[in-house]
């Protein structure tokens, strides 16, 4: 890379799933990147392998206080994102979106820095209209128990676009769909990591609903390079959807799960949580005319990946625990991992 074109960027979150892959991206692209996370849902073990590089540096920060750095691009990623981390403390995770947005914000405002938004498909609520397209306002809860992250995110989206309007600042706002791989929190109650969590310790597989809801799952490295083309591309002026454009239902992902872990582990039906969508599907055109971007990663390619990952990292568990079974590479099969967590 020329010296010219090295940037300094900051990324919130960064030491969380998404972000700790955005950073490792960065990283190997020869950028000077600054890592800030609290650690309340990221790791240090995500970023470890980080840490000893020149070009990367660890910032421990909660970005509802205001952050005084120089940077040249902001990737704002800070906020949980499962139901389980995010439900914990409502109240804080509108925070974190709120006012870590408005401090981004206010951080890129006084540096003339371009910033991104990672928003959420969430944004839609239980959409009445598929697929959801950017124009589409969505279809949401503001008072219900998803609502402190559904509305956080909204209410982010709306303080980006009244900074560009009001400002000029050069913003851009992703919405991302559901997104799986390598260090997904393995008790994040996100679908896929629940799946495989349950599927390599034998379990049944619980599926909430009758089975016949939709998401649709983007692996990391397609998300985290649709990213980067978003954060380069020319202002469009409107969010863009980011996500698969494919469905599946949660029967059709379980059934993906068994089959990639060689688990026997049966399926096993609960009722629908609260305000859970029934279906969730991107239209990706937008990105594929702006950023020449779509997934190209086969679902049971990515599965395949994660559950090598959650298998050596159960496995490791076990073993620090004392219980028997051995660590087991991240090359290993799934079958061979599943046998060393039994």
């Amino acid at each position: 890379m020329k010296e010219s074109d090295r940037k300094r960027i900051l990324v919130t979150g960064g030491a969380g799933f998404l972000g700790s892959h955005l950073c490792e991206r960065l990283v190997r692209a020869g950028q000077d990147v600054l890592c800030v996370d609290n650690f309340y849902t990221g790791t240090k073990e995500n970023i470890a392998h980080l840490l000893g590089r020149t070009n990367f540096e660890l910032l421990r920060h909660d970005v509802t206080f205001p952050l005084y750095v120089e940077v040249d691009e902001i990737y704002n990623l800070a906020c949980p994102a499962s139901p389980v981390h995010y439900q914990h403390d409502p109240v804080q995770t509108t925070k974190t979106s709120v006012n870590g947005a408005i401090n981004m914000l206010g951080l890129a405002k006084r540096l003339r820095a371009r910033i991104l938004q990672a928003s959420t498909s969430e944004v839609y609520g239980d959409p009445e209209h598929h697929p959801q397209q950017e124009g589409y306002w969505g279809h949401v809860n503001p008072v219900g128990i998803r609502s402190c992250y559904d509305e956080g995110k909204r209410c982010a989206e709306t303080l980006f676009m009244d900074y560009h309007r009001q400002h000029g600042l050069d913003v851009r706002i992703a919405r991302i769909f559901n997104t799986y791989g390598p260090r997904m929190h393995p008790a994040d109650g996100r679908v896929v990591s629940n799946f495989i969590t349950q599927a390599l310790a034998g379990q049944p597989l619980t599926v909430y609903g009758d089975g016949a809801q939709t998401r649709a799952f983007c692996y990391v490295d397609d998300m985290v390079d649709a990213l980067i083309r978003l954060m380069e591309a020319p202002a469009s002026g409107t969010p863009v959807n980011l996500g698969n454009p494919c469905e599946t239902t949660m029967l059709e992902i379980a059934q993906a799960v068994l089959r990639a872990t060689g688990s026997r582990s049966r399926i096993e039906l609960r009722p629908l949580p609260a305000d859970d969508p029934h279906q969730r599907c991107p239209d990706i055109t937008l990105a594929r005319q702006l950023l020449g971007w779509e997934p190209h990663t086969a679902l049971e390619d990515g599965l395949r990946r994660t559950v090598d990952y959650f298998a050596a990292r159960l496995a490791a568990q076990a073993h620090a625990d004392g219980a028997p079974g051995n660590v087991v590479p991240v090359s290993a099969t799934a079958r061979e991992a599943r046998a060393a967590l039994s």
